[in-house]
This record gives structure tokens, C-alpha cells and sequence, in this order.
């Protein structure tokens, strides 16, 4: 009998294969993030089709992602967008964004997207300095100890209306325990009660099973 890891894998497969197929960007981007000796935390590509179609729903033109890695959702996110479009996304790794900005050269994408490099708290500051037109979805996928400054930050920086989406919320079942002493966990419980009591939020989570295991996601939409 299967594991219930093997039998998520399979799924995972089977949704991927018809939904989402590879292309050879998308695959060049996972190899050569891999040789680069980037960690293998990526999102899954059904999970990176779902970011595309949350996108193009949205009618995104401005997208922020925190959180870079090696370019592999920042490709699926900025193929949602028109040829007008622009997308920002933020690294603290200089290394990492190296990968990901010849990821996205590749992908075609380098004219409507922008890496920059540094702690996401000192370039989301300077982003708001900049007075640039409000993003319409925001992607969190960053270092989880500071999930509720990125979401007060996405806060500030979405329109009325926009789109938050918070990764990696369930850790695993233990975003349940209120005395953890981890500091993803923590963080990412007071991302989510920040969530919930905000005025300017409305929010939901749901768990996912899948290649990246037991784990899940949380929405908010930006209130008028």
C-alpha cells in the first residue's frame, strides 16, 4: 500500500501533467537553480499555475513578490501579466538573484520585471518612498519570522481590491500550536491574526497536501 506521501506525489503528477505541463524554461529554471546549489523550496508547478491563474483573475498589472529565490513563481506570475505590466520582486540573497534575473532573461520576462536585492523590510520602505502606482497582488514567499510586517507592507502598498496570498502557512499542523517556539511558526501566526483583526482585510487560509508535503496557503483581499 501507497504512503500518504506517494499517493500525494501522484496526484500532484497527475494534475501537473494535464493542467500544468513543464516547458523548457520552466524546467531550465528548476535545473539551473538546482546547480546553483539554490534549496529546492520552489513552488510546485500546479501551485505555480494557480499563482498564474490568480493573477490573470486579479487582472493584475502590478505584481510584488517577496521573496525571489531563483525566478521559478516569479515566471509563472509574470506570464499573467500584459505587455505593460510590471513586476517587482524582492531577494534578500545576492546570489539568488543573480540566478533568477538570468531565469527570467531567458523566460523572456527581464523588460516588465525587477529584482532587487536586500532585507525586504529595507526595500519595501523604499518602495513606498518611490510613490509608484499600487500593486494589484502581492506573493509572500520569504523568511517567515517576518510574515506580519510583509502583510502590513502589502497592506500599504496593494489597491482597494488587491490580492494578498501568504505561502507556506500550515508548517506542517504545528501553525496550530500556540507555544511553539519556532520562529516561522510564530511569525506566521501573527501574520494570520493580523489577517483576521485588520480592517482592511479579508482573509481565508487552506491547507494543501502535495510534493511539497502537508502545508498551505492564506488569501486576503484588500478592503475598499
Amino acid at each position: 500500500m501507497s504512503t500518504a506521501q506517494e499517493l500525494w506525489d501522484d496526484v500532484d503528477a497527475y494534475f501537473t501533467t494535464l493542467l500544468a505541463p513543464p516547458d523548457e524554461v520552466l524546467a531550465a529554471t528548476l535545473r539551473d537553480s538546482e546547480a546553483a546549489g539554490l534549496p529546492p523550496i520552489n513552488v510546485a508547478p500546479n501551485q505555480g499555475k494557480l499563482l498564474q491563474l490568480l493573477a490573470r483573475i486579479q487582472g493584475a498589472r502590478r505584481i510584488l513578490e517577496i521573496g525571489t529565490l531563483g525566478g521559478y513563481s516569479t515566471i509563472w506570475l509574470g506570464r499573467a501579466l500584459p505587455a505593460d505590466g510590471r513586476l517587482i520582486t524582492l531577494e534578500y540573497e545576492a546570489t539568488h538573484a543573480e540566478v533568477a534575473r538570468r531565469n527570467l532573461d531567458r523566460a523572456g520576462l527581464s523588460r516588465i520585471t525587477e529584482v532587487r536585492v536586500g532585507p525586504a523590510l529595507e526595500s519595501l520602505p523604499k518602495l513606498a518612498e518611490e510613490q509608484q502606482e499600487p500593486f494589484d497582488l502581492v506573493f509572500i514567499d520569504a523568511d517567515k519570522v517576518n510574515n506580519p510586517h510583509y502583510v502590513e507592507w502589502a497592506v500599504k502598498l496593494t489597491r482597494p481590491g488587491g490580492l494578498i496570498i501568504l505561502d507556506n502557512v500550515v508548517r506542517g499542523g504545528q501553525v496550530t500550536d500556540a507555544g511553539s517556539e519556532d520562529p516561522g511558526v510564530r511569525g506566521t501566526r501573527a501574520a494570520l491574526e493580523l489577517m483576521a483583526s485588520h480592517p482592511r482585510l479579508s482573509g481565508t487560509a487552506v491547507q494543501t497536501v502535495g510534493t511539497k508535503g502537508y502545508d498551505g496557503f492564506a488569501l486576503a483581499r484588500v478592503t475598499d
